[in-house]
């Protein structure tokens, strides 16, 4: 009896996580009813059929949060049972870590991923009442398809609940570059994004089977892709954030492929939000749109490609396996090809209505779309060039920053100019004198602020200056556009009574300038020094004098730490103390540098300890980096800008639904 009583709670842990392991797989049978139901009923129009699209999205969300849940919970009950566990965890990590160890390997992201293509099923099912019932039923089905893929995939490759015989008595831990709350946090937001974008390409393809796209439908797509891109801006600053402190090399961004995979989406996401607008008001450019929508979701599946195929080296992929990487290109074939094949040949009955001139807002936004779709290409073909050139040429290449900010940054200044200037053109017809005559004092006040910091700074960069026009120009653009929608006779009441789109474009655009002027300022005014440090022997980096006092063993919950103290002062006078770190875990067997980093609104002091040399000293790195936090404060911004645009009466109200008889089905 005391035996059995000792065993109940590992047969309760057996139990759990057996449900999870039996709510996937009950998910994937749904998902595939999901998938085939609702779109024979709505070819049919068999109202019984279409409707099945909405509880079918329910219940294949329910069975999967419950997988999910049951997988939470095996890591942080430490149920070695199960291999991922055992792998990725550890009976004394921290909980934070313990939680995110579930989506800190490829078994338990790939659930997260397909958790959340539930999620946007589910709440196109719920808060899609507007939307035509059998484009719904279609958006659902092809939504539960991509769904499907995903759930094989897992099922059949990379099964999380996969049991060991015989279970350990602990685990091999967590990699420790991702035992951080920034990287607890990054992954859920980056997939929120890249899966997001399967709503567009579910909206594109249902539109395609339809034969209509019109203006009402560019009104439902854009929120969705908005949430998308919202979601995406947050998980890129989040990753970039944690290569800034966590990894030791004081940069904020390296062009590295899985870096690259998640910020290929985000641009062609900002650019299908600006080309859905288009749609929306002046039902133009349908046919371009529908294709933003396929690509940016093939460059999310290419970046989860990426990720998890070993194609290419990376300190942030989950995987090096290359069969499951057939089984994702696989996937990637399937659904972008078979969707661009659909929209050659549905291509005539996208027929645009809008006509515009040269010089029109219209106009504006496809030079928008262009600098964004080419600069996206132009980082694509960086990230995969050594690939092609070993596979073709024999040739082993490296295409590292160098390349892309010579061959990216011109396409982001091109895109910072015209900016303001394209905001401000009126629809269909303009005269670009009238908009640049708007915009005069934007223009002058940017270019003074420039010259100022021109004679100021030391070094006579232009780097500095020419970011701080750019982002002068492009903030205040967005300023005076806001205060332009107000009316001739501009009041604050007026202001602050403008709809929430015209206010997030507003944040959203200076969030974009306050970014390009801070990474500018960064790479320009950086001061950077490496030296042996001597205990008790002050030196100096630029206007500062650091002191190393000391340097202990510090024992943290599942690591050693080598732990310093780095006394900062600043014109004799004592600024902060800086402990930087070099940890071991033990159990992973794996070192990593912690750096200390004073924040300050203008600057950032990043201090690295290194190894001890024969002579007692330590090296030391020392970076002062101007404007480092702004350059995560745009991105702040770009998002809020994005969350108001979102929180537009228009984007919950109901757009262009037709009614519809009693029985569900449109009239025809």
């Amino acid at each position: 009896m005391l035996m059995a009583h000792a065993d109940l709670p590992q047969y309760k842990r057996v139990m759990i996580t057996e449900l999870g392991h039996f709510a996937l797989i009950l998910a994937f049978l749904v998902a595939i009813v999901q998938t085939v139901v609702p779109q024979v009923g709505a070819a049919k129009r068999w109202n019984g059929w279409i409707v099945f699209a909405e509880p079918a999205a329910i219940a294949q969300f329910l069975l999967t949060a419950f997988s999910f849940g049951a997988l939470v919970w095996a890591f942080v009950a430490s149920d070695f049972s199960l291999r991922i566990v055992v792998e990725n965890s550890h009976s004394a990590k921290p909980m934070l870590y313990k939680i995110s160890g579930t989506w800190g390997n490829h078994e338990g992201s790939m659930l997260l991923w397909v958790l959340i293509v539930t999620i946007f099923g589910a709440m196109a099912a719920i808060f899609g009442g507007g939307l035509p019932p059998t484009l719904k039923a279609r958006v659902l089905s092809v939504q539960s398809a991509i769904a499907v893929a995903f759930f094989a995939f897992i099922l059949f490759t990379s099964n999380p609940f996969d049991r060991l015989p015989i279970p350990p008595f602990d685990g091999r831990d967590l990699n420790p570059l991702l035992q951080d709350p920034g990287l607890a946090f990054h992954p859920p937001f980056l997939y929120l994004g890249y899966v997001g974008l399967s709503m567009a390409f579910s909206f594109a393809v249902a539109a395609l089977i339809e034969g209509r796209v019109d203006a009402a439908w560019g009104r439902w797509v854009r929120p969705w892709t908005l949430a998308a891109w919202i979601f995406l801006t947050i998980g890129i600053a989040l990753g970039s954030w944690w290569a800034y402190y966590e990894l030791g090399w004081g940069g904020f961004w390296f062009w590295d492929p899985v870096e690259n995979a998640s910020f290929m989406p985000w641009l062609l996401a900002a650019a299908l939000l600006h080309s859905a607008i288009v749609v929306e008001k002046r039902e133009a450019l349908k046919s371009w749109t529908i294709l933003l929508a396929i690509i940016a979701f093939g460059f999310s599946l290419i970046g989860t490609f990426i990720v998890r195929s070993g194609l290419l080296t990376s300190v942030h992929a989950f995987a090096n396996d290359p069969e499951r990487g057939v089984f994702i290109l696989f996937i990637l074939v399937i659904f972008i090809g078979g969707a661009l094949t659909l929209f050659a040949a549905r291509a005539q009955a996208m027929e645009a209505k809008g006509v515009f001139g040269m010089v029109s807002r219209e106009s504006a936004l496809i030079l928008n779309n262009i600098l964004l779709a080419v600069s996206c290409f132009v980082v694509f073909f960086g990230t995969l060039w050594p690939m092609v050139a070993e596979m073709a040429f024999d040739r082993k290449l490296s295409v590292g920053a160098p390349f892309f900010n010579a061959a990216f940054t011109p396409f982001m200044i091109a895109l910072g100019i015209v900016l303001p200037v394209g905001a401000m053109l009126p629809w269909k017809r303009g005269r670009l004198g009238r908009a640049a005559w708007s915009l005069r004092y934007a223009f002058i006040l940017a270019v003074a602020l420039a010259i100022l910091v021109w004679v100021i700074q030391t070094g006579r960069s232009a780097l500095g200056p020419v970011g701080l026009f750019l982002g002068a120009w492009i903030t205040f653009g967005a300023l005076v556009d806001l205060w332009s929608r107000t009316g001739r006779k501009g009041s604050l009441a007026r202001l602050f009574r403008l709809p929430g789109a015209d206010w997030g474009k507003a944040v959203a655009h200076t969030g974009l300038g306050v970014t390009m002027f801070a990474i500018a300022g960064l790479t320009a005014w950086e001061v950077e020094d490496i030296r042996v440090a001597q205990p008790g022997q002050p030196f100096e980096v630029g206007q500062f004098t650091l002191t190393l006092q000391d340097v202990r063993r510090v024992q943290g919950p599942n690591y050693f730490s080598t732990m310093a103290d780095v006394m900062v002062e600043q014109d004799g006078r004592f600024v902060t103390t800086l402990n930087p770190e070099k940890r071991d875990y033990p159990v992973a067997r794996m070192p990593t540098t912690e750096a200390a980093i004073d924040y300050r609104f203008l600057r950032d002091l990043y201090v690295v300890i290194g190894d001890q040399q024969a002579d007692g000293g330590w090296v030391m790195r020392t970076y002062i980096k101007p404007l480092a936090n702004w350059i995560w404060g745009g991105c702040i911004l770009m998002a809020l800008g994005g969350a108001l645009s979102l929180s537009d009466r228009r984007f919950r109200v109901a757009a262009g639904a037709r009614k519809t008889p009693a029985g569900g089905v449109p009239a025809e």
